[in-house]
């Protein structure tokens, strides 16, 4: 493969940045499209009934497999990264990745429900091994010193939501509209089979990503390359990664099929906090430290296990208790994934212009994490009033216009400053274990959400419960963040200190 010659600063070609920014961002652009494409269809298509075309599925289980797959998705990040790093390079594990994804979604396209859980295996594994490494190679096209790098990464960012937005208009479309079912009538096809149709496009998404990556190669020829030859392979460590992800699997597995083991999942939650209290209390700083990193990475699990149930119970709500029409007119329930992302594309720019225009003034990183966990908290306070008014029918879709308005503007103020945040208080030789923390809060946090979504109420009257328990329990975890507010500034602070 060659060795790779580091990144050339001085050239710009698209928007002022290097070439192979764009087929970066097209690429994912296009991976996103299939991972949120199929994602919006997922929960739906597992509840619905097997005469409808679907799997008939509780919906208990239908949570457990949503959150187990979803948790996936980040836990095989960290060994995606560890063997693009030492054994496939980048560039290799991006392409490998893209079409182990697109053949997943194919077998769901094509195949028989026992061939199901296949091809999710297959997107979990593609997507292990292609989206920490995209990243990376996004990074390697800049210097270390080159300040453009902050804006490339917001373009990437910008390709990430442009894919999250399409697609559940395109699969939602294909899988839900009466309009198409009858266009299959007139094909000849069964049109309760409108649903493989919906991931068949989430393929063809991934498929025309990896044509892009493929004809732009030459652009990325000078980074991510495979490891030379010559150097020792660290095999002993990858075991080592392999059989904590498989042991992690493995407890997760018995919580969800063997009730003597579900205590296991109160140790998601149970483990960190012992261990904040441990290290917070240790006299080194350095030590007291990695409180600060485990209470931030507490958060981000609590705010993706109600965030990520966009999938899930909002998904279920949206079908079963929102009208889905507008001024008459009808639409897929699955279009209301796209509204996050539609959101985020908004706010962003608005939010970065805030900060730079607040300057000093601007809110510290904690309080920042803070205020995202309360809007999450908010999100939900609004869902018991229209919880509440489903005992007379369905409500308007306006309620969830405003869900995710407030969910988005908490994802806008605690995602972006997570990873940062993370990098640092991290040790420089411990920037990698930080980050798999990070990835690791998120993978059970998407386990979580899964597992409440096993808990939506079959019937309006458990809805209002349902959200004000949630909503009640992450406005505590708010309180309790804004309090360590102080604690964590003076730790941030001995960070930014001894790495300036």
């Amino acid at each position: 493969m060659g060795v790779s010659r580091g990144p050339r600063t001085g050239v710009s070609g698209w928007l002022g940045h290097p070439r192979g920014l764009s087929v970066l961002f097209f690429t994912e652009l296009w991976e996103r499209f299939s991972y949120y494409g199929m994602r919006a269809l997922l929960t739906l298509f597992m509840v619905a009934p097997v005469a409808t075309g679907g799997m008939g599925f509780d919906v208990a289980t239908a949570g457990l497999v949503y959150g187990t797959y979803t948790m996936s998705v980040y836990m095989l990040s960290i060994p995606g990264g560890f063997l693009a790093d030492n054994f496939l390079g980048a560039r290799r594990s991006v392409l490998s990745g893209g079409v182990l994804i697109a053949c997943g979604h194919f077998i769901l396209a094509f195949s028989a429900d026992g061939m199901f859980y296949a091809g999710l295996v297959s997107i979990a594994l593609g997507t292990g091994l292609l989206k920490p490494n995209i990243s990376s190679l996004v990074g390697s096209l800049y210097a270390a010193d080159d300040n453009r790098r902050d804006a490339g990464f917001s373009l990437f960012y910008m390709g990430i939501n442009l894919g999250a937005f399409a697609a559940p208009l395109v699969t939602g479309w294909l899988a839900q509209s009466a309009s198409f079912k009858g266009q299959l009538t007139q094909w000849g096809f069964d049109p309760q089979h409108s649903w493989h149709w919906g991931f068949a496009a989430a393929g063809v998404g991934m498929v025309v990503g990896l044509i892009v990556y493929l004809l732009g190669a030459r652009r990325l020829r000078h980074i991510g390359a495979t490891p030379a030859a010559g150097v020792p392979r660290p095999w002993g460590k990858l075991g080592g990664v392999l059989v904590a992800v498989v042991g992690l699997f493995t407890l997760v597995w018995l919580a969800d099929t063997d009730p003597r083991f579900q205590w296991i999942r109160y140790c998601y939650v149970a483990v960190p906090v012992a261990m904040i209290l441990w290290f917070g209390l240790q006299p080194d700083m350095d030590r007291r430290r990695w409180a600060a990193i485990l209470l931030f990475s507490l958060g981000s699990l609590i705010f993706w296990a109600v965030f990520e149930q966009a999938g899930s119970t909002i998904a279920l709500f949206a079908d079963r208790f929102t009208r889905t029409e507008v001024f008459g007119h009808a639409f897929p329930s699955a279009w209301f994934q796209s509204l996050p992302a539609l959101f985020v594309i908004i706010l962003a720019p608005l939010f970065a212009w805030l900060w730079l225009r607040l300057d000093a003034r601007q809110p510290s990183t904690p309080f920042k994490f803070t205020l995202g966990l309360v809007f999450l908290a908010l999100s939900f306070v609004l869902m018991v009033p229209a919880a509440a008014l489903t005992v007379a029918g369905k409500v308007s879709p306006w309620w969830l216009v405003g869900l995710f308005f407030l969910q988005s503007i908490g994802e806008v103020c605690l995602s972006p400053v997570g990873l940062s945040t993370m990098t640092r208080l991290a040790a420089p030789r411990m920037v990698g274990l930080v980050l798999g923390i990070w990835f690791l809060a998120a993978a059970l946090g998407n386990k979580v959400a899964g597992i409440l979504g096993g808990e939506f109420p079959g019937d309006a009257a458990g809805l209002e419960s349902f959200f004000g328990r949630q909503a009640l329990a992450v406005g505590i975890c708010a309180a309790l963040f804004l309090a360590l507010v102080p604690w964590l500034r003076r730790l941030m602070a001995g960070a930014t200190a001894s790495k300036s």
